[in-house]
């Protein structure tokens, strides 16, 4: 089992390696929570083309080396290439960097939960990698009861919330 944990990739470099709907889904994770983003492969979704364009990543059109992985924080591998993903493992693991290769955890030094993300709640589901399909099932129902007034009902507790600290300073009282 993982230590689940929240991670700052804020204005860190990080690298997808692949441009596969699972590279996307990886890539605007990471973008969402501000990290500068370095996709490398030869082709890419039309949403990571679109996202290269507009400037929110930098996408090199080809495929990875090694020298790829010089100044970045986390890496994630979304390429099936067994040997490929155990090369590039041993040489994060060098470099003492975070590594998550998708569907290999033997290439993998920290896993990706699924995540239901409604407004700024923030729930990650995980099984170990016992079941990633389940992970991904709970996701899906999970996201049917946070919907659109359960983000309005969170940003007014925000708004309650911050009034209060301003008007009851004890924290005991408050």
């Amino acid at each position: 089992p993982y230590f689940q944990v929240g991670l700052d990739v804020a204005a860190q470099s990080c690298l997808v390696i692949g441009g596969s709907q699972e590279a996307e889904d990886k890539a605007c994770r990471l973008l969402d929570a501000g990290a500068t983003l370095v996709v490398v492969s030869p082709r890419v979704t039309p949403r990571l083309e679109s996202l290269a364009q507009e400037n929110r990543l930098l996408w090199h059109r080809r495929g990875f080396q090694m020298d790829d992985l010089a100044g970045v924080h986390l890496v994630v591998n979304s390429v099936e290439d067994t040997a490929l993903a155990e090369q590039i493992y041993e040489r994060a693991c060098q470099d003492r960097l975070l590594i998550n290769s998708y569907d290999q955890p033997t290439y993998s030094n920290f896993g990706m939960a699924a995540l239901v993300h409604p407004g700024p709640l923030r729930i990650s589901i995980s099984t170990s990698n016992a079941s990633p399909a389940l992970a991904s099932r709970l996701r899906q129902d999970l996201e049917q009861l946070f919907d659109e007034e359960f983000v309005e009902y969170i940003d007014q507790l925000s708004r309650v919330r911050q009034h209060l600290r301003q008007q009851v300073t004890d924290r005991a009282a408050r």
